[in-house]
């Protein structure tokens, strides 16, 4: 990935309360990076393709990092995490399945269905901003990324 580009993070999630105690935790984290927020894996889809209000390249930049809730309306994130796995030009985009639930089937799911990891969302704004910032340590500092495919 481009070092001089500040990381993006795709949040999917339907809880605007989630969404809003996600962004003050990449705040408090003091994560360096870009958060870009959708409400549902139709919307998800919609970003990544840029389609619709995500038309333009610059409302929805390439994400690092993609951060998933299972449970959402209209396409859920097991649904969504199939078309991102399947698509050339998302599959190497690490998506890490973060929800509120711990029951081993979604585990498992999770990770059949591709994802890069799995985490019960902490209901703490402590709790959260200690795995937002272990996350940018990890995804932004430790591993290497592929850069954005051409036509993405």
């Amino acid at each position: 990935m481009d070092d001089s580009a500040r990381p993006i993070i795709l949040l999917a999630d339907d809880d605007p309360d989630d969404q809003e105690m996600i962004r003050r935790a990449v705040v408090k984290s003091q994560l360096s990076a870009d958060l870009h927020a959708v409400e549902d894996g139709e919307q998800l889809l919609d970003y990544l393709h840029h389609r619709g209000r995500f038309a333009a390249p610059a409302i929805a930049p390439r994400p690092w990092i993609i951060l998933l809730d299972f449970n959402m309306p209209k396409m859920d994130g097991r649904e969504a995490l199939v078309e991102i796995k399947a698509h050339a030009l998302f599959r190497r985009i690490p998506v890490i399945v973060m929800t509120t639930s711990s029951a081993e089937r979604d585990i498992s799911r999770a990770y059949d269905l591709g994802s890069s990891s799995f985490i019960r969302k902490p209901v703490t704004l402590t709790a959260l901003a200690q795995v937002m910032s272990v996350l940018g340590k990890y995804w932004f500092e430790v591993v290497s990324l592929p850069a954005a495919t051409e036509g993405s």
